[in-house]
C-alpha cells in the first residue's frame, strides 16, 4: 500500500499548490483590474504643502495702478469740507455711524476701508476711481439702474451689516461727494487701470476649505485672530485688522461673500504689505483661503429680489435658484469652468 500512497499525496499536494498559485493570479489580476478601470481615489489635500509655499513671482500685472488726485489738491471751500467729511467716513466709517457712533449707530464696527482700502485709492484693492464715471448704471443684481448712493447704500447693508444712512443726509452726501471727487477726469463710461479687483484665473477643480484653513492659519491668523474676529484698536471703537466672520463680520449678502472676488481681493492686498504686482499668495492660496473663510458662520441677510433675472447670476453666486441643472455647492466653490461653459452662448455659425 505504500508505494501507492505516497504519489497520491505528492498529486494532493500538487493540486493544492496549482490552487494557491490560480488564487494568488486572481488576486493580482484583481488589483491591476480596479486600478486600471475602477474609480480613482480622491488625493488628500496637501494643505500643509500649501499653506507653507513662499511669495509667487510677480505677476502680469507690472504697471502702476492709476493714482488717486492728491487730498491736498481738495479746495479749502464748502465743497471741499463736505468732500473732506466723505473721506473721513469712508476711512473711519465706525466712528461716525458704527456700535459707538458720533453720528448714529448703523453699521457693525467695520470701516469702508477696511475693504476699500487706503479710502479705496489703493490699486486692484476694490479701487473707487471709477464709481463716477460708471454710475448710474443698470445692475443685473437689482435688475434696477442703480445710483452712487445705491451703491454706498448696499455695502452700509451687505459689507457692514446695517443700515444706510438716508440719501439726502449729510453722511450720503458727502461720501458720494468723495466718490465723484475721487473719479474726476475720468470719461464717462470708461474704467481706468487698477479699478475694481485683478483678475484671477480658475482652478480645475474646487476650491477647498480643508486647504484654506490651512492656509489662514499661516498667512492670515497672525493679523485676524484664530477664530477670524480681527483686532480691534485701543479705543475698541475701530478695527485695525477686521472680523473675516462672526457677528462682527459682513453679511452672506456682500460681494466678498462670493469666493471668486474674495479670492481676487486676498491676491492683491493680502497679508499685509502685499500688492497687485508684488503679491504674497499663489492663486490656489487665494483660492482655498476663500473657501475657508466664506465657509465660516456670518449674519445672514435676506435678498429675496436679488438676481430677478436668474440668468444673469454670476457663475459662483452660492444661493440657488439657478438657471443651469449645477448644485449650489459647485455653484460656491467650483469648479466653475463647467458652469461658465454651459452659460456661454453657442458659437455663430460659420
Amino acid at each position: 500500500m505504500k508505494p501507492t500512497e505516497a504519489p497520491a499525496q505528492q498529486l494532493l499536494r500538487l493540486v493544492r499548490l496549482l490552487m494557491l498559485l490560480t488564487a494568488a493570479v486572481v488576486l493580482v489580476l484583481a488589483v491591476v483590474v480596479a486600478q486600471l478601470y475602477g474609480p480613482k481615489a480622491a488625493p488628500e489635500p496637501v494643505a500643509a504643502d500649501e499653506a507653507t509655499q513662499g511669495p509667487p513671482p510677480p505677476g502680469s500685472y507690472h504697471r502702476p495702478a492709476t493714482p488717486a488726485p492728491d487730498t491736498a489738491a481738495i479746495p479749502h471751500t464748502a465743497a471741499g469740507r463736505e468732500i473732506r467729511y466723505g473721506q473721513e467716513l469712508i476711512a473711519h466709517t465706525a466712528l461716525y455711524l458704527g456700535p459707538q457712533g458720533s453720528v448714529a449707530s448703523l453699521t457693525n464696527g467695520m470701516n469702508c476701508q477696511n475693504c476699500h482700502l487706503e479710502a479705496g485709492t489703493r490699486g486692484f484693492a476694490n479701487n473707487y476711481l471709477a464709481v463716477a464715471a460708471t454710475y448710474p448704471k443698470l445692475r443685473a443684481r437689482s435688475g434696477t439702474v442703480e445710483g452712487i448712493e445705491k451703491r454706498v447704500a448696499d455695502c452700509m447693508e451687505r459689507s457692514l451689516n446695517g443700515r444706510a444712512v438716508p440719501d439726502r443726509s449729510r453722511e450720503m452726501r458727502a461720501m458720494v461727494a468723495y466718490l465723484k471727487w475721487l473719479g474726476q477726469g475720468i470719461p464717462k463710461g470708461q474704467k481706468v487701470y487698477g479699478t475694481g479687483l485683478v483678475k484671477l484665473p480658475y482652478l480645475d477643480r474646487p476650491a477647498d476649505p480643508r486647504i484654506g484653513r490651512a492656509v489662514y492659519a499661516a498667512k492670515c491668523q497672525r493679523c485676524h485672530g484664530p477664530t477670524g474676529q480681527g483686532q480691534q484698536l485701543a479705543d475698541r471703537r475701530e478695527y485695525q485688522y477686521p472680523p473675516l466672520w462672526g457677528p462682527a463680520s459682513y453679511n452672506d449678502g456682500a460681494g466678498l461673500f462670493r469666493v471668486s472676488n474674495f479670492a481676487k481681493y486676498v491676491k492683491a492686498a493680502m497679508p499685509f504689505g502685499a500688492t497687485f504686482d508684488h503679491p504674497q499668495l499663489t492663486d490656489e492660496q487665494a483660492w482655498d483661503v476663500a473657501a475657508f473663510v466664506n465657509s465660516q458662520p456670518r449674519p445672514h441677510l435676506p435678498t429675496p429680489h436679488d438676481w430677478p433675472d436668474i440668468r444673469q447670476k454670476p457663475v459662483d453666486y452660492p444661493f440657488g435658484p439657478y438657471a443651469d441643472a449645477f448644485p449650489e455647492q459647485q455653484h460656491k466653490f467650483g469648479p466653475y469652468q463647467p458652469i461658465e461653459a454651459a452659460h456661454r452662448p453657442p458659437a455663430a455659425a460659420h
